[in-house]
């Protein structure tokens, strides 16, 4: 009885956390209409909530403004939005602190988080995984002799607390695999392995 009920949870358990997070996000995403007029809420004009309308939104307005900042006019009226509210006192802050992280995150032309790394910590002949967020500034930099890496070491089995810590380039491995098989072993505290990378391709025999 054992064995069939630990199988048992471990088919159930990460089906019903999975459906549990979908359902706060789009729950949190319906919500977005009650930031819209009372007129354009469907219970004004159709008497009923309509589930998933509030999420449909958010993602055609996200999508929409993407839009609009890739043209010359649009990306105007951010960068005047942007000049507003650094003018603000502690908004400014605030805006300018979550933008930075932001830009870094997401950019395609950054390298935060693009490289998965085998670092000492947190004292030396102790490894763990951690991931490279970029190359320290100038204000650093000039402090630093030789080639120095920013990392961010991930706790576990929740990998959005860290720390942050400055590493010499030779003292990490760069790892083969990608971010993704990185945040899974560790959020799985070393159960969840990531597959061996394929063996390279032999090329066949040219037949005469």
């Amino acid at each position: 009885m054992r064995k069939y009920l630990i199988t048992g949870l471990l088919i159930w358990i990460p089906l019903i956390i999975t459906l549990w997070v979908l359902k706060v996000i789009f729950d949190t995403l319906d919500g977005s209409l009650l930031l819209l007029p009372q007129w354009f809420q469907t219970e004004h004009w159709l008497g009923v909530h309509i589930p998933g309308l509030g999420a449909i939104l958010t993602i055609v307005v996200i999508f929409l403004t993407g839009v609009l900042a890739t043209n010359f006019v649009g990306a105007q009226l951010v960068e005047f939005w942007h000049d507003v509210l650094q003018r603000i006192p502690v908004v400014n802050s605030i805006y300018s602190s979550v933008k930075q992280i932001s830009d870094t995150l997401f950019s395609s032309s950054g390298q935060a988080f693009r490289k998965a790394l085998l670092v000492q910590w947190p004292r030396e002949g102790m490894w763990t995984i951690a991931f490279m967020t970029g190359l320290p500034g100038a204000a650093l930099g000039r402090h630093l002799e030789g080639d120095y890496l920013s990392v961010y070491v991930p706790t576990t089995p929740n990998p959005t607390g860290g720390y942050f810590v400055i590493v010499a380039r030779k003292d990490v491995i760069e790892l083969d695999m990608t971010v993704d098989q990185a945040l899974k072993y560790i959020i799985s505290m070393g159960v969840v392995a990531p597959p061996p990378p394929a063996p390279p391709r032999v090329a066949a025999p040219a037949r005469n």
